[in-house]
């Protein structure tokens, strides 16, 4: 499918980012642009990379649509990840969230039309389902604008995915869990009862191609993915430090943080269908021209809603996950 094609990856000098890089050079496309406004990481991604002949690096902002525009000329497949997604800079700064994750998405949107590009994928995240805090509402608000994009007079189609926490990545909680128990001797918890998703950034990518070759276009794609409680996923991370007497710390859940995160919420439910063993389709409520054929063969989910707190695993399980990742 990407075999001699031109890729433009918004964001791409992050996590999810390098590894969509790693796997998209063994395709054999023809160039990938990595498209992104800090200069500084996108050196030290040439460098890993050993400047690869088929990277093309950008420095530009999607809030610049005629940046984004020269960037997008005989791309072929376009995927959007860039974002503000910490979600206490998006509290504190709710302006510039809504200029990069609405906005920007827009953006996005006109500049694939206007350059003809087969597919968009957007990367979601499960905070967008019934968003409780200003960076799901702007992804949700992100989705429902691709969503929209496929009722518009173009042949570019557009996908959303919707992920968990990927293990790992920058500001991750593994991180930031690691070093405070090697420097504090204590771990900082916000709720003792708090649930997350929880996937590899292997998993994630292969969610992003799934949606790629198979979505028609206008649907959003989830990952069935398992769940831990943090404080279980701390407690795992202490044993294996081997340090002494780490305290753990309650401090409250952060501003629009929410004790369990929804992949799929109750309203949704109600459009959503059974793709495989590991997949859920969103089917969107607006009506595009031949989706709900494509997904006939399907059955909707019997699920009201499909939360972090169910299926949670045991600290074996979060062990083997945390060792696949590369992190104990």
């Amino acid at each position: 499918m990407f075999n001699n094609k031109v890729i433009l990856v918004t964001g791409g000098t992050g996590s999810w980012g390098h590894e969509l890089t790693r796997q998209l050079l063994s395709c054999n496309p023809k160039e990938i642009r990595i498209f992104s406004r800090n200069e500084a990481s996108q050196f030290s991604m040439k460098q890993e990379f050993n400047s690869h002949p088929k990277l093309n690096f950008v420095i530009g902002d999607i809030k610049e649509k005629d940046d984004l525009t020269k960037a997008c000329k005989n791309v072929d497949y376009l995927f959007h990840l860039a974002a503000l997604k910490h979600v206490p800079v998006c509290e504190n700064q709710p302006m510039e969230a809504l200029k990069t994750n609405v906005l920007g998405t827009q953006n996005v949107i006109d500049a694939a039309i206007d350059c003809n590009v087969q597919k968009v994928i957007y990367i979601s995240t499960d905070k967008a389902s019934d968003p409780s805090n200003f960076y799901g509402l702007s992804k949700a608000m992100g989705e429902r604008l691709i969503i929209h994009a496929n009722t518009l007079d173009t042949k570019t189609r557009f996908v959303c995915i919707r992920g968990g926490n990927v293990l790992g990545t920058n500001g991750s909680v593994i991180h930031v869990f690691k070093r405070q128990i090697k420097e504090n001797n204590r771990v900082g918890i916000t709720d003792q009862d708090m649930t997350r998703f929880f996937l590899t950034v292997q998993d994630a990518i292969k969610l992003v191609f799934k949606a790629t070759f198979e979505a028609l276009g206008g649907e959003i794609f989830v990952m069935k993915m398992p769940t831990c409680r943090i404080i279980d996923l701390a407690q795992v991370l202490i044993d294996e430090s081997k340090q002494e007497n780490v305290e753990v710390d309650i401090i409250g859940a952060r501003p629009g943080e929410k004790i369990h995160e929804l992949l799929l919420s109750e309203y949704e439910s109600k459009t959503t269908v059974i793709y495989d063993e590991e997949y859920y389709v969103i089917l969107p409520s607006i009506h595009i021209e031949g989706l709900k054929e494509y997904y006939s063969q399907c059955e909707l989910v019997t699920l009201e809603t499909y939360n972090s707190s169910t299926g949670l695993m045991n600290m074996d399980e979060i062990k083997a996950m945390l060792e696949k990742g590369g992190f104990l």
